[in-house]
């Protein structure tokens, strides 16, 4: 048998968990947060005094951890690309009576990820520091333009992929949101916070579905992981610019942001495969 085939097989043999999964990893819809908790009330007699409010604490941060924060909320606003990569998955079938768990799971998770960026965008919008035409151009350009992380479409692979990003998401939110309490905005800190708090547990649900593999296919899930480190994790947003730049050109500003910032590190990556080498 390929090893296309035993992968389908195993991702087949496994797909039972997946319903446990998401009842383990994800949260009911009725139970979630979502965006409006955090943001002012549209309807509120005091919606201008708390849009004044976030515009004041708004002025209070620095510039790299504006380009940051921008670029995070891009990334994730970038998530149809995710979607429609994962739904590709070998594996992973959507369609008609032959539909399964995995692309159950792919539906849940993409939901909930929905959420990270309309918060934060809308917060951006409400705070007047940011030109959001030309975010928005650049949010256009970053799902129009793809991404190539090198995972074509082995499950294996792909879900290596997803608990490495899922964790790292995790970092570079949670520190964003740290920044900001430090500064004196609660509100973004909240919100920055709450959102890792969902990277991690869907780090945890990925985690989990590679020592499944593991257990089911160790020799190819190893050769899998092994090809993985040897490309290197690339971020999701790779491929970032702005109008009229070249595709990837923004990347760089942004990472180079993070880095003197502290939000996300080489040595967070060093961390990251640590941690995963302990695990698997």
């Amino acid at each position: 048998m390929s090893n296309k085939n035993v992968r389908i097989e195993v991702m087949k043999s496994i797909e039972d968990k997946v319903d446990g999964f998401i009842d383990q990893y994800l949260i009911p819809i009725q139970d979630i947060w979502q965006p409006t908790d955090f943001l002012p009330d549209t309807q509120s007699e005091g919606f201008m005094d708390h849009v004044n409010q976030i515009r004041e604490e708004a002025k209070e941060l620095g510039y790299d951890l504006w380009v940051t924060l921008v670029a995070d909320t891009i990334t994730e606003e970038a998530l149809p690309t995710y979607e429609s990569w994962l739904m590709d998955v070998e594996g992973i079938d959507q369609h008609g009576e032959n539909k399964n768990g995995w692309s159950k799971w792919v539906r849940h998770w993409t939901a909930e990820e929905n959420r990270h960026g309309d918060v934060l965008n809308k917060y951006l919008y409400l705070s007047g520091r940011v030109n959001m035409r030309e975010m928005e151009i650049t949010t256009q350009h970053l799902i129009a333009d793809g991404f190539d992380i090198g995972t074509d479409r082995d499950p294996y692979k792909n879900f290596v992929y997803t608990t490495f990003q899922e964790l790292a998401t995790n970092i570079s939110h949670k520190r964003v949101g740290q920044m900001c309490k430090k500064g004196g905005n609660s509100l973004l800190g909240k919100m920055c916070t709450i959102i890792a708090g969902d990277e991690m547990r869907h780090h945890l649900a990925y985690r989990e579905f590679v020592k499944v593999i593991f257990e089911n296919d160790p020799s190819q899930m190893m050769l899998a992981f092994a090809d993985m480190m040897k490309k290197k994790i690339v971020m999701p947003a790779h491929f970032l610019r702005e109008s009229g730049g070249s595709i990837g050109t923004a990347f760089e500003t942004f990472s180079n942001c993070a880095q003197r910032l502290g939000v996300y590190t080489a040595q967070d990556y060093i961390d990251i495969l640590k941690k995963l080498n302990a695990y698997w």
